[in-house]
């Protein structure tokens, strides 16, 4: 271990979105993709927001790879957009699409950068959604055949590789509650679209494990929340029990342990008889990764509904307001408390013992497993300067927080292997638009000049040091 209990090869890093960042929407080949018809949806995004320009990555990755060495990152998780390598979801790559990342990667490399790419980051291709998205079982071997593609290009250079970035959202924001692209509200096909995100990482899995070279670390990436429930009484616990299983254990127990969650099953029972689920499925499924993601924000708070009649009082939930719930078949049975203490601009509670527990609890019940926090940060409202400098002590108190859990992880015994913060860009923050800024470099959408935030000069210092200074 390091001076700052760190391991001496820890893994430092910023993360993005293809989507949130890159732009350049119609250009060099790329397809529309859901998000591209959600976001021009009247109504759908604040703002009338889209991201066709977004940071504008696409044509400033050069610039955007010099700030990530200015910062002394020791690597950048990106993801790929499908649509840009196959614009309809199927069929050969698209040349210039493929060149964009084969420059990216070129460039992160010779900046002493590792790229650590992630295949989809919920930009699924239109026409896979007109087809039935992620509902269709279909889809599922789409992904397996695009995850080849970019295997095959990009195979030689790049040695961490991540499948799916937070399926719950894909499945349960876009099909459930609809705050999400593609903005459906059909609870049987969200549970479908769960498990066809399942079976599209196994399938990819064996693609990619049959493509890469021995030494490529391959892993999927969660956003698993820490549920507390509000006091020790029965109807708490089985408030917690049910969001448990339907954001955290659907996912985690057909990875680890072959097999969907019996009480999920049950709590379900009602909306499918699950017969989606086809022979060899879970073992596809549960076939090993090599490392974990979590993405974490916040902890949530939860408890057993009132009665009737009852005054409720805010919400606390972190998954954007909706007339439609992501909860399938728990909608009525579990009320989510408002929690007591600092707020981020998202709303979210300031809590980092949240990532500490949760961390620790994984471990425990599906480990011992290599991890990595693949997102972490926060938004809050920037004020930049005249010059465009921003302070952004909340920001920088927040991450300081979350790494010092990290490393509380660590000596608790978490294999956690590296942090990536949230985001090196302000960018598209989906339904948000642009009114939220996670970046640790602030971007001036109007002219796309970028300037480094305090925090960003501050992470910096932690990267070059291996936290030894928090």
């Amino acid at each position: 271990m390091s001076d700052g209990d760190f391991p001496k090869d820890f893994l430092w890093g910023a993360a993005t979105a293809a989507y949130q960042i890159e732009g350049a929407a119609a250009e060099d080949g790329r397809g529309p993709s859901i998000w591209d018809t959600f976001s021009r949806t009247p109504g759908k995004v604040l703002n009338g927001d889209t991201g066709d320009v977004a940071a504008d990555h696409y044509h400033r990755f050069r610039e955007d790879v010099a700030l990530m060495a200015k910062l002394g990152l020791g690597a950048y998780r990106f993801s790929t957009a499908w649509p840009r390598i196959q614009p309809a979801g199927r069929g050969p790559a698209n040349a210039a699409g493929l060149d964009f990342y084969d420059q990216l990667v070129d460039e992160l490399l010779g900046s002493g950068i590792e790229p650590v790419l992630t295949l989809y980051h919920w930009d699924l291709p239109q026409a896979l959604e007109d087809a039935g998205g992620w509902g269709a079982r279909d889809t599922s071997y789409r992904f397996a055949d695009y995850a080849g593609l970019v295997a095959e290009r990009f195979g030689d250079r790049v040695k961490k590789w991540t499948t799916l970035n937070e399926p719950f959202c894909s499945a349960f924001l876009g099909y459930a509650s609809g705050v999400h692209a593609p903005g459906r509200h059909e609870p049987e096909v969200a549970l479908r679209a769960a498990h066809h995100l399942l079976l599209g990482h196994g399938l990819a899995l064996r693609t990619l494990r049959q493509a890469l070279p021995a030494d490529a670390q391959l892993s999927i990436t969660l956003n698993a929340t820490e549920f507390r429930p509000l006091t020790g009484s029965p109807q708490d616990a089985d408030a917690q029990r049910r969001v448990d299983a339907i954001q955290n254990r659907i996912f985690l127990d057909p990875l680890f342990r072959g097999a969907y969650p019996e009480d999920l099953v049950r709590d379900t029972a009602a909306v499918t008889d699950w017969s989606f689920v086809e022979p060899g499925d879970l073992a596809l499924i549960s076939a090993p990764i090599d490392q974990l993601g979590i993405n974490f924000y916040n902890p949530s708070l939860v408890a057993a509904p009132l009665p009737p009649g009852t005054e409720e009082g805010p919400r606390d939930d972190g998954h954007g307001a909706s007339d439609f719930s992501p909860w399938v078949g728990s909608e009525d049975a579990v009320r989510f408390v408002h929690q007591e203490g600092e707020r981020t601009a998202m709303g979210w509670v300031v809590d980092a013992t949240g990532l500490s527990d949760l961390l620790i609890r994984l471990n425990r019940e599906y480990g011992p497993i290599p991890m990595a926090v693949t997102e972490n940060g926060a938004a809050f409202e920037d004020e930049a300067g005249p010059d465009g400098e921003v302070d952004d002590p909340r920001r920088v108190a927040y991450l300081r927080d979350h790494i010092a859990a990290a490393r509380d992880a660590i000596a608790a015994g978490v294999d956690l292997r590296g942090y990536f913060v949230w985001s090196l860009l302000d960018n598209f923050e989906w339904g948000y638009g642009y009114s939220k800024r996670f970046g640790i470099v602030r971007v001036d959408f109007a002219t796309g000049r970028r300037v480094v935030k305090a925090s960003g000069r501050w992470y910096r210092r932690v990267v070059e040091d291996n936290g030894s200074g928090l």
